[in-house]
Order: structure tokens, then sequence, then C-alpha cells
């Protein structure tokens, strides 16, 4: 017999069904999927544990296998059970994610030939990948193109007939890579990403079933991929946003692939410019190619300037017009699109801060984090406040004025682009960038404020090309800040240690955990649901933010809290709630 988890997604199924398998049913395994009879009708299942028993019990019998492959291995299973837990995701969901779009069937034989180049042996990451061995997982600090350090690795891995795959943050960023690795080092990769055929993806996983000595390159979605004979793993800017889920479950890719690489015994590897915290609190090894991974940063003190002016200092708008008199490139990053993140006192120039939680504040009554009064300057008692930065269009219509009609938006080829975060990766060969306003995103109402703006920040400066006289201009009102001690010295970890320091002081992530629960039409007894469920945990809300109810649940261990919360969530859903579970949240 069979036990099948039928492919639904409701929490009821999670424990599956017992099934007979007839004896014309060959080759059923752990992953298969098969069809199975449920409640008057026929649904699809996975199967999640085959065994032979003598039973009383009249069981149903499976009706057929759906493809020639399993989706999952019994070890894949566990980490997928764990997840189902932490992500509070019912288990069909997340076993539907380890396979293809279509049917998974055979291949015939055909590995990637690789090219000629050879691990670099001198990193510890190098020396693994030609000899074979693992070691824990590393961080490799540097910066875009990937494509050398990638074609290194993936030679070694395939010329021993193991498959390799690369995660990247974005579409645009995987096209890419898979374009480069074609064209310098004589790679074809198979190409992952959401934009691509139905068909294609499943060739793709079925080609790294089949035939193994396979290259993959996509985007989030292989993060759960079985891709059969797996050697290595690597994660390029693990730290940025699309690489977690927006929508339940919220899979964190660095986090399900920490799990499935102990469970799986596969190599696992990060790169970016700056590692995050929860790479650090769990010990991933960090490789410094010894270089400095950006240029130069020049920090610009707001302050040197009366209040009033407008977003660009004189100092920045010289420094600009220099650079476009020797022909060079200007890109102008603005931190958002809407209004300014970050503003102040009209009077004495004071930053504009809340006075209970220290986040950013803006113009309104009220702090956008705890819901504190604001009231005056706490400096001089002025009620009027400056925005330090705005809207891509106000940022481009001033510049046009003090600099002409080179002024495009966003990153549209001209003399100055101007952009904001999606805009930094068609951004190259700069001869000088400036962040408008940095004291926003370092003040923003969430607890990955300052990790966030020192990546944001240290990825703006490596839009710049090395060499005299190119730098990355950063106006603020807080020069000494750590973030931009890091960003001078081009060293991440020491501000990266404090922030993790502090972390555990606060209680947040990742040395605590914190899951977001978000409810559209909330029952009336939710609020003591989730309490009642929380014993002995802090419990925050409710609070309304965008139409949605919130609560914060945080503690040192939530497992049993979401273990207990699973059956309440499907209680909400059953009464006609849409509900949001957003487990290790990255924004608030």
């Amino acid at each position: 017999m069979a036990q099948v988890v039928p492919a639904l997604a409701t929490f009821a199924v999670d424990d599956g069904f017992s099934y007979r398998v007839p004896d014309s049913l060959t080759g059923l395994s752990v992953g298969s999927i098969v069809r199975i009879p449920l409640g008057g009708r026929r649904v699809r299942g996975f199967v999640t544990h085959v065994r032979e028993e003598q039973t009383d019990r009249t069981l149903k019998d499976i009706t057929g296998i759906v493809g020639e492959l399993p989706v999952f291995t019994p070890r894949l299973l566990a980490t997928l059970r764990w997840a189902a837990i932490h992500y509070l995701a019912p288990v069909a969901t997340m076993l539907g994610r380890t396979g293809p779009p279509n049917s998974p069937r055979r291949l015939p034989a055909s590995p990637m030939e690789p090219g000629i180049a050879v691990a670099d042996a001198s990193t510890t990451l190098g020396a693994a990948v030609v000899d074979g061995s693992r070691v824990r997982a590393q961080y490799i600090i540097g910066g875009r193109p990937w494509t050398d350090q990638v074609a290194s690795l993936a030679t070694s891995v395939l010329e021993r007939m193991r498959n390799m795959a690369v995660v990247m943050p974005t579409i645009a960023e995987a096209i890419a890579l898979a374009d480069s690795l074609e064209a310098s080092a004589g790679l074809i990769p198979h190409l992952v990403t959401s934009q691509q055929s139905a068909a294609s993806r499943t060739r793709a996983w079925s080609a790294a079933e089949t035939a193994p000595g396979q290259l993959l390159v996509g985007t989030r979605e292989l993060a759960p991929w079985k891709l059969g004979a797996l050697d290595l793993v690597l994660v390029v800017e693990e730290g940025r946003p699309a690489m977690k889920a927006p929508q339940t479950p919220t899979l964190g890719v660095q986090t399900l692939l920490r799990r499935r690489s102990n469970a799986e015994g596969f190599q696992l590897a990060f790169a970016g410019v700056v590692p995050t915290t929860e790479a650090l609190a769990a010990g991933v090894e960090v490789t410094s190619p010894g270089a400095r991974p950006w240029g130069l940063i020049e920090v610009v003190d707001r302050s040197e300037e009366p209040p009033g002016g407008g977003l660009l200092l004189e100092s920045t708008i010289h420094a600009m017009r220099g650079v476009l008199s020797r022909n060079g490139r200007v890109f102008v990053f603005v931190t958002r699109r809407g209004d300014a993140a970050a503003y102040r006192c009209a009077s004495c120039g004071e930053l504009r801060r809340c006075a209970a939680c220290d986040a950013a504040a803006s113009r309104e009554a009220r702090c956008q984090r705890c819901d504190t009064a604001l009231g005056p300057c706490a400096e001089c008692g002025g009620a009027r406040f400056q925005a330090l930065g705005a809207a891509v269009g106000t940022v481009t219509s001033e510049l046009r004025r003090k600099l002409g009609d080179r002024v495009v938006r966003p990153a549209g080829g001209g003399s100055v682009e101007i952009g904001t975060e999606k805009d930094i990766v068609r951004v190259f060969d700069m001869d000088l960038a400036v962040i408008v306003d940095a004291d926003g995103p370092l003040l923003a109402p969430h607890y990955r404020a300052e990790e966030d703006a020192l990546r944001t920040f240290a990825r703006v400066a490596s839009t710049v090309t090395r060499g005299r006289g190119r730098r990355c201009l950063i106006q603020t009102l807080q020069p000494s800040h750590l973030v931009f001690s890091a960003l001078r010295t081009g060293d991440p970890l020491p501000a990266l240690h404090a922030m993790l320091s502090e972390r555990e002081t606060a209680g947040f992530p990742p040395v605590a955990q914190l899951v977001a629960i978000e409810l559209v039409d909330a029952p009336g007894r939710a609020d003591a649901d989730i309490t009642g469920a929380a014993e002995g945990l802090e419990v925050l809300g409710p609070a309304r933010v965008g139409g949605r109810d919130r609560w914060l649940v945080s503690g040192a261990d939530l497992r049993p809290f979401k273990v207990r919360l699973r059956s309440i969530v499907q209680s909400w859903r059953d009464a006609g709630s849409r509900v949001r579970i957003d487990a290790d949240p990255i924004r608030l």
C-alpha cells in the first residue's frame, strides 16, 4: 500500500490517505505523482510512503501513475514537511513546488559539454568543487558580472557528470547570465524562469533527472526543485527582496536551500556584495577577494547646506556637471517612486524621527511604525518639514532645469540616468553615482532597514567603473552612521555583526523568529484565536495595514505556535477570509 497526499491546497489532507497499489502498477515510489479516487472524484496526489502491510481495511486502489519520474526523494520530502510547518503552508502545496509544470518524462541522455575553465582551487569553495568534497556553506563577496565565477565552478561540476544550479534574483539577471555563459564560456544552460514555457521548464527538470551533467540558471522557483545528481547550488544576491516569495507560502531561498543542503548533502554557496545577517548567524563562511568589492564612496553631509534648498546639494550638482563636461555618465539613485522617505525640519535642518521608535517620520501626524503621535520638531519646535528625497519624476524635473536635456528616466541610456532599486540591474559603467536620499532607507520602519540600506547602497556604488575621478556620492544627515563607515572601508562585516548584536538584544530575526499574519474579512474571533495559540509569545496587533488586519508574533521558537495555528488558518479560510502568512518577514 501507499500513503498519498492529495494535491489539494488544504491542511485537512496533510497526513495523506492509504491506498492499495495494484499489481499492474510498476515503478511506483516515494515522489511519484498518481491518480486516486477521493470523495467521488479523481484527483492527483503525491506518494509519500510505500509499504507492505497486512490489513483488514478495504482500501481504494491507486488508478494510475502520472509521468515517468518521481518529483521528490525521501530526504527532500523531510525538508518539505519542515517547510510546510515553517511557512504555514499545506503539505500538498509544498510538494507541488518540487516538479516541473508538465508531467515529468525521461529524456535521451545528453549531458552538457563542459568548457575549458577550471575552478580556482585557491579558494575553499574552488578546492571543494575541483575534488568533489564538501565544505560548509560559503559566501563569496564580489560583484557582477558573475560569468567567470559561474563558468569556472560549473566546468568542474559538469566534468564529474553532476548538476549545478544558479539562482538569480530576477528574470532579467538570469537571462543575462545565461546569455553571457553561452557567449564567453560556450556553456548553454537550461533557463528556468516564469517567462519560459511550461514545455521548456519541464525539459530542464527532466534533463537534470535523466542526464547528469547539467547547468540550470533560474530564479527562486529553482530552490525547491528536485535536481537529480545535484552537486552545487550557487545563490547570487540572496539578500535581495526577490529571493523571498511575496505570497503564501513565503518561501525564502536561503532558508530553504540551507535546510536542503544539510539533508541532501550538496554544496551550497552564496555570492554578492553584502552578506545577510541570516547567513552570518547560520555560520556561513565568508570569503573576500581582498580588493574592495565596490569603488570610491564619498559621503556628503546634507547639514552643510541650509534647509529649503533643492533635492540635490550644490556640491552634488557641481560634481555632476564636471562628469558631463568630460562626456561621462551619471546614475542618480532615487530610493522610491512615491513620496520622500525622510524629512528634515525646514527651520533647523534636524532629521525628523519618531521619539518612540527612532524610525524616519514623514509629514504625517503619526509614526508609520508604532503609531505614536509625532508633533513638532524635537530640536526647535518647528512645524514645517522639507523632503530629503522625492519621486523619480520630481528629481528628473529638477535635474533637467539644472543640467539640460541629457537627463532621462529610468535608466534609459542618457548621460544622466535616474532610477530606483529595480533599475540598478540595468546600469553599468557609470562615472558617477548619486544617492539622493540615504536617510530614508536607513530609518525605514522595519528591523532590516540598516542592512537593506547597506546592501542597496553598495549595489549602487558597484555601478561605477573603477578609476581616477570616478566615485559614488551619498547625501545624508548622518555621515557618521556605521553603514557609511562600512561603505567607505569596503568591508561590510563589522557593521553586519553590530546589526546582528542589536537584533539579538531587541529579539528580532535571525536571532529570534517572527511571523506576520494578515487577514482580509477577518472573523470576529481572529484576535482571540491568535492570542490563544501564541500563549507565552509576544503578540502585536491587530493593526490595519493596506486594507488588512495584521498581527505580528515573535519568540525564540515559533514552531509549536505554527503547528497550533494550522487548523485555525484553515477555519478562517473555510469561513471566507483571505489569509496571508509571512514567516521571516523582510518588510513590515
